[in-house]
């Protein structure tokens, strides 16, 4: 039996550039102050960790209703992490190329996850 039919989400470029997202945050809230470990790097971490692990949960045999709840939480972590982005490159922690870098992957997260979000509606729908 193959891996890969019980685990679908690997196939979506949501999930995969979600995790993307991750190993970035992660990347970047390494270098953050040691006063934000359970601040600002902690919460940064959390809802990106939340993006590629919701749009799985939701992939995993639920309604398209479900999948489009799961995708719905997904989008809201996104929108989280832009403005956390922007906090921490205002408090200079992230330098303008990172932020930029960044935020350049967020823009692509979010068009894939409201891209596959209005796929599965329009199937709901139908």
């Amino acid at each position: 039996m193959s891996g890969k039919s019980q685990k679908p989400h690997r196939n979506l470029v949501a999930w995969q550039k979600g995790m993307d997202l991750v190993m970035e945050v992660y990347k970047l809230t390494q270098n953050f102050p040691e006063r934000e470990l359970y601040g600002l790097s902690s919460q940064l971490r959390r809802a990106a960790l939340s993006v590629p692990s919701n749009i799985a949960e939701g992939a995993a045999d639920r309604t398209q209703a479900q999948f489009s709840h799961f995708l719905s939480t997904a989008l809201g972590s996104l929108n989280e992490i832009d403005t956390q982005l922007e906090l921490s490159f205002r408090m200079g922690y992230l330098s303008e190329y990172e932020y930029g870098k960044i935020s350049a992957l967020l823009d692509e997260c979010l068009a894939v996850t409201y891209g596959l979000r209005k796929s599965i509606s329009a199937r709901t729908t139908r």
